[in-house]
């Protein structure tokens, strides 16, 4: 089952406890964002209220408490897209009490499915797949109807092997976010 505009909404409004994402695209090529993403590289300061939408989301799920986290995957060296979001996406989502850890798969692929496709899971049952063509625009997200067990230990071992955004900034002396 496809998941478009309020059917998405709705589906994922719907968790219970935790909303968990493994984000393993190298770019996303998102139209609302390719502007943000041309000032970020052509040194522009970020703008105000950047990923506010998001923020408010996040803000609302811990206040009902429930959580939501994500496990981004990377590879040395970072796209222009990935430093973007180091930089002006993912410090304002942890701030709005995102839980958001790295795994870097420069040299080890540690048996997860890397094959270009994300995918949500919500209370350890749920999965949505959110598909991507290969230069990072989306194509559709839509309904996993099997089994959901490996998913939680792909879950389990990206959580076991990710660390802290903040501690995955330092270790690799990449600018500290603003």
């Amino acid at each position: 089952m496809l998941l478009d505009g309020d059917a998405w909404r709705q589906f994922f409004d719907a968790f219970e406890r935790d909303a968990w994402r493994f984000e393993a695209q190298p770019t996303y090529t998102m139209p609302r964002e390719q502007e943000n993403v041309a000032r970020f590289l052509r040194g522009e300061d970020k703008p105000l209220g950047h990923n506010s939408a998001w923020h408010e989301k996040v803000r609302a799920y811990k206040g009902t408490g429930r959580s939501v986290g994500r496990v981004r995957v990377v590879r040395r060296p970072l796209t222009d897209y990935q430093r973007y979001q180091f930089a002006w996406g993912i410090p304002g989502n942890i701030e709005a009490g995102e839980d958001i850890r790295i795994l870097d798969v420069t040299h080890e692929d540690f048996g997860l499915p890397l094959t270009g496709r994300d995918w949500w899971m919500f209370g350890g049952a749920r999965i949505a797949h959110l598909n991507f063509r290969p230069d990072g625009t989306q194509i559709n997200r839509e309904v996993h109807e099997g089994d959901s067990a490996p998913y939680r230990e792909w879950r389990r071992v990206a959580l076991e092997r990710a660390v802290p955004f903040t501690e995955y900034v330092k270790g690799f002396g990449l600018p500290a976010p603003k």
